[in-house]
């Protein structure tokens, strides 16, 4: 039995219509379908695909980045539907692991897949390091500015409110109003 599992990114405004009709033409008499993300470790569809292919099935995606993200996953995943006597095919890279050229081509094509993505990752690190010793600030932009800390802990070392006053003055977590005041103290007492 061919079983077919298509997958979106959820929030994406994908739909999975296309993906399930290219499973359906292909023969899939079984198609799980899921919106969540590739990298979400949680996919129930997925999971249900797995448990119930048997002995002899091919478990069909449409394209290989459908099922898996990395080659972590990739290997993890091809290694469950092996043990279970099944097979693997994704229609867009004409892969086919029932057959030995197919799964050397997954190895080789997981194997990219997972070099580029390295890549991407080394060539933003390196722009944030750049980012960074050129000054620029990396991150969520600072809730309060330098003069509104000040007014914070001068607040609170005159006894004129509480942080839990202070973070609703500001607009802030009263988290936020305690790293302030840490931050300042430890100030304090490094210039000591």
């Amino acid at each position: 039995m061919q079983i077919g599992y298509a997958r979106v990114s959820r929030g994406d405004h994908q739909d999975l219509a296309a993906q399930v009709r290219t499973l359906t033409e292909a023969g899939c008499e079984l198609i799980f379908r899921e919106e969540a993300s590739g990298a979400d470790p949680s996919r129930p569809q997925l999971r249900k695909a797995l448990e119930r292919i048997g002995d002899g099935d091919v478990l069909v995606v449409w394209k290989m980045d459908r099922l898996c993200r990395s080659l972590r996953d990739l290997l993890f995943t091809l290694e469950k539907i092996q043990v279970a006597g099944a097979g693997f095919r994704s229609l867009t890279e004409s892969i086919d692991t029932t057959t030995a050229p197919g799964r050397l081509m997954m190895q080789m094509l997981g194997a990219f897949a997972e070099f580029e993505r390295e890549m991407i990752r080394e060539r933003t690190m390196h722009g944030i390091d750049n980012a960074r010793k050129a000054g620029v600030l990396i991150g969520r932009k600072p809730k309060l500015k330098p003069s509104q800390k000040a007014e914070i802990v001068k607040m609170i070392e005159e006894g004129r409110g509480t942080p839990t006053h202070a973070a609703g003055l500001f607009d802030v977590s009263k988290a936020t109003v305690k790293r302030v005041l840490q931050a300042h103290r430890a100030d304090k007492a490094r210039a000591a």
